[in-house]
């Protein structure tokens, strides 16, 4: 009888095991699928907001308003004055993307078509504080702008190409973009990133967390 009672307590336990890992399982499944339907409704939605705000049927791109209020910050990059011979650094480049690209990039390991990359650039100065010599940022002295393309829609666009769209705006003029050929005034600056899809990774740790 002890026996009996020891091996149905045995059927017991191995049957709540298995139920345990069967629910795990589905869970994880679940959450994994609509992890990856969030991920390609952001997608969608970043390609909507891309293409259909920002690019024109040319190619022409356009520079977004007012993104510094409403996109998410993904870093800052320090020019070392040193090299000119100047103390602290002469300009800040700080880099902004669209609310989703951060968690889509996470989820997927790179940026979904229509993504957007805005640096602005800034002016700095450098001076003494409570904290010691400290630089800080100054005017907007321009922006560079690039747009993700996974299926090359421009090809007879210079502004186009390797994947991305790419436009230099000053500050003076924000609606007409200087850069004409992309292969000569940008790309040559990212070539050292081009295994991570021509972007300086490092230089954005919310992307890493």
């Amino acid at each position: 009888m002890a026996r009996i009672e020891k091996n149905e307590m045995r059927k017991t336990k191995i049957g709540a095991a298995l139920t345990m890992l069967i629910v795990t399982v589905v869970a994880y499944t679940c959450i994994k699928l609509i992890g990856e339907l969030v991920g390609e409704v952001t997608a969608q939605e970043l390609y909507a907001s891309a293409f259909d705000e920002h690019v024109d049927s040319t190619g022409q791109i356009r520079l977004p308003k007012d993104f510094q209020n409403s996109w998410v910050f993904l870093g800052s990059w320090a020019i070392d004055g040193s090299q000119t011979n100047q103390t602290g650094a002469v300009g800040f480049h700080n880099v902004y993307t669209q609310p989703g690209v951060v968690d889509y990039f996470k989820l997927n390991g790179n940026f979904p078509d229509g993504a957007m990359l805005i640096k602005e650039l800034l002016a700095s100065e450098t001076g003494e504080m409570t904290t010691g010599t400290v630089s800080h940022a100054t005017e907007v002295q321009g922006w560079f702008v690039m747009v993700k393309d996974h299926v090359g829609r421009f090809e007879t666009n210079p502004l186009w190409g390797d994947g991305w769209g790419w436009a230099l705006f000053n500050a003076d003029d924000p609606e007409n973009t200087v850069t004409t050929d992309y292969r000569q005034d940008c790309l040559t600056c990212h070539v050292p990133a081009r295994e991570d899809d021509w972007i300086y990774l490092s230089g954005y740790p919310h992307l890493n967390l």
